[in-house]
């Protein structure tokens, strides 16, 4: 058996599309996904689960209903479950999302910019 390590900046590589998560990898129920956002998102919650932002390059602004909280690269937030958010991005962001397999990346709010859940790079 080849072991081999994921490498993040390959992986962004292959697509250019902003708030199109691809996943990477999966770990019991959890995938990991790899996502290039920029611009405003919708308004969303996922009621059923967390939501993890892992920010791997620029700065995320994650608003909530009652303020906000800027992730830079090299930290994360996680949102709770049914907790109502907006990602922005001033410039591009590189990020890694962890959610539970085929949770839709605009949650209930559905829409536009309603990705595929289980698009594979």
């Amino acid at each position: 058996m080849k072991h081999t390590a994921l490498n993040f900046e390959e992986k962004f590589g292959l697509f250019a599309e902003h708030w199109s998560p691809r996943v990477i990898a999966e770990m019991n129920d959890y995938q990991f996904k790899l996502v290039k956002v920029e611009g405003d998102f919708v308004w969303h919650d996922h009621p059923d689960t967390d939501e993890t932002f892992i920010i791997l390059d620029g700065e995320l602004r994650i608003d909530f209903r009652d303020g906000f909280v800027t992730v830079a690269a090299g930290e994360m937030y996680v949102v709770p479950k049914g907790v109502e958010h907006k990602p922005y991005a001033e410039q591009e962001v590189k990020m890694l999302l962890i959610e539970p397999s085929g949770v839709v990346n605009t949650g209930t709010a559905g829409g536009a910019l309603t990705a595929q859940t289980d698009r594979w790079i």
